[in-house]
């Protein structure tokens, strides 16, 4: 089942751009907060950035804190991540998730994106 669609992603050389894209390709109702994890081989999912649906301060992991922006649309459920200076490091899988009303915990996923970054 597709549940969120993933586009972007792809291999860049250190210090570049890339902007991953985020879409629920059916209504939603009751959103809660989305995010964006990323998992490297060999390493435990970490999130990386998440968004409050109805507002406030977005979530960076120091790691990429001032390096990455999360930013939503202002209709329907869609998310962006824009990876600015990009290391070595950041290569990985990166999965957006979805947390709505009525769940524990994200409850929607997209089926993952290969960030490859050379050095």
């Amino acid at each position: 089942q597709v549940q969120l669609v993933e586009s972007g992603g792809g291999l860049v050389q250190a210090g570049g751009s890339l902007r991953l894209s985020c879409a629920a390709p059916r209504r939603t109702i009751g959103n809660v907060a989305m995010a964006w994890f990323r998992q490297a081989p060999g390493k435990e999912r970490e999130c990386v950035a998440h968004l409050r649906w109805s507002g406030g301060s977005t979530y960076y992991a120091d790691s990429v804190k001032g390096r990455f922006l999360m930013s939503r649309e202002k209709t329907g459920t869609t998310v962006h991540l824009q990876m600015d200076s990009l290391q070595s490091e950041d290569t990985a899988v990166y999965y957006c998730a979805l947390h709505t009303q009525g769940a524990s915990g994200y409850n929607y996923w997209g089926q993952g994106v290969q960030v490859s970054v050379s050095s």
